[in-house]
């Protein structure tokens, strides 16, 4: 296998090459070339060399990119803290870790759950010896991303290097992406979005990010105009993205020259979709992946951005759908029938770290991962998700039916600004489909109250639905909030929702 970075192994071995001087890393008004990035990361790495697992205080800065290269060139496994956790969250995650040393800006404050850590600051001036570190095996642990603990406390998922290489040269192929490409994003680094796609991807092909620190349209606009190529965002980004295009002719124009713009880590809704699509001439593309297989399909650049899919399976990468039994594969190529995704591949991670009972349950005996994720199938094998399989797969009236689709149907009525769908008990349907809405009255701060429109009616949006759909998938009922509940990522936490 080769190295995860040649571009910075090429620095590392020739500093006065060619290599060196093409920049890597660029957060605001502060950038790295490969020659600098080797000549700090090199020496970072050699202090952790043999220091079991480190923990990175992973705020969106060059102190983060540079920790992980750092610990990636020690063959030390990382473990990305998001500074936004709650005390017993971060608790949880350093005890069942057990890190050793926690790497950090000068100028962060810590929480006192780290504060038996050794620390390191990481200091993206400092320089010295650049002598290349021996690769590590290909299943050697790189990084321990933590999942979202939904359903209990989150659980360590161990991500070897063999994984990271598969996903990124898979996805290489599939948007060919190379080293001339400049990526520009506002992610969080303390998953695999932001971290592994938006940090180590750039650097995998040897081209060059720039983070835009904390995501805004303006900065969007001005990156792209100045050569960037790539953008990768969230739904919740491109929505404000959507927003402000009709107000903002120069931002339409800087996404019409970026090479491809990608949504990842939810659905985007198809209304937004058309809106980017008809003001700037670009469609968006979506991929599906999760922490513990990185990513599993994507719309290939040289494909069909079709609304509503992410895709293909990506280059070794093997899916399919099951039926309820978790064994049984679902054939049809129908767009109708619904199954749970399984995958197989070099993309997947190793362990759930201390978990074998729940590693053991991830996998069936013939090494498929349960993504607990439902989708079906397009005829030409495009994969849509229509919902995860605990909160977002409906069983109404003998139908199997995927929250995701009505959603999207929902979010083409002019009167809704945000929707979540769920399923709840009725003795009559087995389980009756709810919206949750959150009403778009055409009101802003400075608008007269007095103007504002009413939001649309339960009857009004089931119509609205069974003519796009189906009349089975129908909402019965619906109730209106103000906001629904997202995490740090903008996917909706239907956990959350105030049930009655």
């Amino acid at each position: 296998m080769s190295p995860l970075f040649p571009a910075l192994t090429e620095a590392l071995t020739d500093p006065d090459g060619p290599r060196a001087h093409r920049p890597a890393l660029r957060f605001g008004d502060r950038s790295l070339t490969y020659g600098e990035l080797a000549a700090v990361a090199a020496p970072l790495a050699g202090r952790l060399a043999g220091a079991g697992r480190i923990a990175v205080w992973a705020t969106p800065t060059l102190e983060t990119a540079v920790a992980v290269v750092a610990a990636l060139l020690a063959g030390v496994p990382a473990v990305p803290l998001n500074p936004k956790s709650g005390e017993s969250e971060l608790g949880h995650i350093v005890s069942d870790s057990a890190p050793t040393l926690v790497l950090a800006g000068a100028a962060d404050q810590l929480p006192s759950a780290l504060g038996e850590l050794g620390r390191i600051d990481v200091d993206v001036r400092a320089s010295g010896a650049t002598n290349a570190p021996e690769d590590p095996t290909p299943e050697s642990p790189a990084l321990i991303v933590y999942t979202s603990g939904t359903t209990g406390p989150p659980k360590g998922a161990v991500i070897p290097r063999r994984a990271i290489a598969a996903t990124l040269d898979a996805l290489a192929d599939a948007w060919q992406w190379t080293g001339d490409d400049v990526l520009v994003h506002g992610l969080p680094l303390f998953h695999v979005h932001g971290l592994i796609l938006g940090i180590l991807g750039p650097l995998r092909r040897g081209g060059s990010v720039r983070h835009l620190g904390r995501f805004e349209t303006a900065g969007v606009a001005r990156e792209l105009t100045e050569g960037a190529t790539m953008l990768f965002g969230v739904p919740t980004m491109y929505h404000r993205i959507a927003e402000a295009l009709p107000d903002d002719p120069s931002l339409a124009k800087s996404l019409g020259k970026a090479r491809l713009l990608v949504s990842g880590s939810a659905a985007l809704p198809v209304h937004d979709h058309e809106r980017i699509a008809a003001a700037t001439g670009r469609r968006v593309i979506e991929r599906y992946g999760m922490t513990e297989t990185l990513m599993n399909t994507s719309v290939r650049a040289d494909g069909e951005p079709r609304a509503g899919t992410v895709g293909v399976p990506l280059p070794g990468v093997e899916l399919r759908l099951t039926e309820d039994d978790g064994v049984t594969a679902v054939d049809a190529y129908d767009g109708e029938t619904v199954g749970e995704i399984q995958v197989r591949g070099p993309n997947l991670f190793t362990e759930y770290l201390n978990r074998p009972d729940a590693t053991a349950e991830a996998f069936t005996e013939d090494g498929w991962f349960r993504t607990g994720d439902m989708a079906v199938r397009d005829p030409d094998g495009y994969v849509r998700i229509v919902g995860r399989k605990a909160t977002d797969l409906i069983k109404s009236g003998g139908y199997k039916i995927g929250a995701g689709e009505i959603e999207n149907a929902l979010l083409e009525h002019p009167g809704v600004r945000e929707a979540a769908v769920t399923g709840e008990p009725d003795a009559d349907l087995g389980e009756r489909i709810v919206a949750w809405i959150v009403p778009d009255t055409g009101t802003d701060p400075d608008s007269d109250l007095e103007s504002a429109q009413s939001p649309p009616s339960a009857e009004e949006l089931a119509d609205h639905v069974a003519r796009r759909l189906a009349p089975h998938k129908r909402p019965r009922t619906v109730r209106y909030l103000d906001a629904l509940p997202r995490n740090d990522m903008g996917k909706i936490m239907k956990r959350a929702l105030p049930h009655d």
